[in-house]
């Protein structure tokens, strides 16, 4: 069905930029587009400038709640860029009768790549004998293999499996936590909590919650030496419980790309024995092409129905 010629408002940061297809995609349907112009995450009252008068917006990471949705009486269609959607009010959405779509599946293989690159650093400590080398230190540290550890991986959606899958040839002993999530594969054995954090050298978090999963209690359960590992939610993870149990030795190391505040300022920048990234998980081309025309298309399909 032929939908009617409509604004569209892009407010991630660098729609188009790898690949001109999705944003021509858009184009192509006669509609008028808007692009975010702050190359940056945008504030509550530039959402509602930029996306006034707008029926469908492709959205990134920033706050979409009801007060903001209230004042978009033109939208029909949220097209998150993107897998999460806590930065949605969902229910307002629901109640003011617009869509919300997310793009699931085109991160999975970045974030689960990622994941590895991640473990593979924490465990020969890559980046520290890096930043010493360019520090005009000649230092040699002792790491350890990745061959033969036992992962837990917390969450075992799209991504969890996936690293699971690429985990498997490095001989690593999986198991998983994840109260929703089943697989067929006998190698894999789904646990409690508390027996993953005891059992487990490396902890890999794939949750889609903003509920936290690993406080202070359950850093107490952890096998001590340990590595972490959160691409996930911020929240999911205690960051001061991380800090001091890190800054201690009771864990070895950890890694992690997602923050309760973003961008981080806190004190794990501190910390040697932790790599810090700016959520940059899905941050693979390919990836982010695909992203980009996944939520093109269901921008569309969205319009071509109200």
């Amino acid at each position: 069905m032929k939908h009617d010629m409509k604004k569209v408002a892009i407010t991630t940061t660098s729609f188009g930029q790898y690949d001109e297809n999705p944003l021509k995609t858009i184009q192509a349907g006669g509609h008028d587009v808007v692009l975010n112009p702050y190359g940056r995450k945008l504030k509550k009252d530039e959402i509602v400038e930029l996306c006034k008068d707008t029926a469908g917006i492709i959205a990134g990471t920033e706050l979409m709640d009801a007060e903001i949705l209230e004042k978009l009486t033109d939208l029909k269609v949220i097209s998150r860029c993107g897998t999460g959607l806590d930065n949605i009010d969902l229910s307002a959405a629901k109640r003011l009768g617009i869509k919300v779509f997310n793009t699931p599946d085109a991160p999975t293989i970045a974030v689960a790549e990622m994941t590895i690159g991640l473990i593979l650093n924490l465990l020969r400590k890559i980046n520290r004998m890096d930043f010493a080398l360019r520090q005009d230190r000649w230092e040699k540290l002792m790491g350890n293999l990745l061959y033969g550890k036992n992962v837990g991986i917390i969450g075992f959606g799209r991504i969890g499996k996936k690293v699971a899958e690429l985990l498997k040839p490095f001989g690593c002993r999986i198991k998983y936590y994840d109260p929703e999530a089943v697989t067929a594969d006998s190698d894999i054995k789904k646990v409690e909590l508390n027996e993953l954090l005891e059992g487990s050298d490396i902890i890999s978090i794939h949750v889609s919650t903003k509920e936290q999963i690993i406080g202070e209690s359950e850093i107490k359960q952890i096998k001590k030496g340990a590595w972490m590992v959160n691409v996930s939610r911020g929240g999911a993870v205690d960051e001061n419980a991380l800090y001091h149990a890190l800054k201690e030795g009771y864990l070895t190391g950890a890694a992690i790309d997602v923050f309760v505040q973003e961008p981080y300022t806190g004190q794990l920048k501190e910390l040697g024995n932790v790599i810090l990234t700016p959520h940059i998980g899905s941050y693979a081309k390919e990836a982010r092409v695909k992203m980009e025309m996944d939520a093109v298309e269901n921008l569309l399909k969205g319009l071509e129905v109200t």
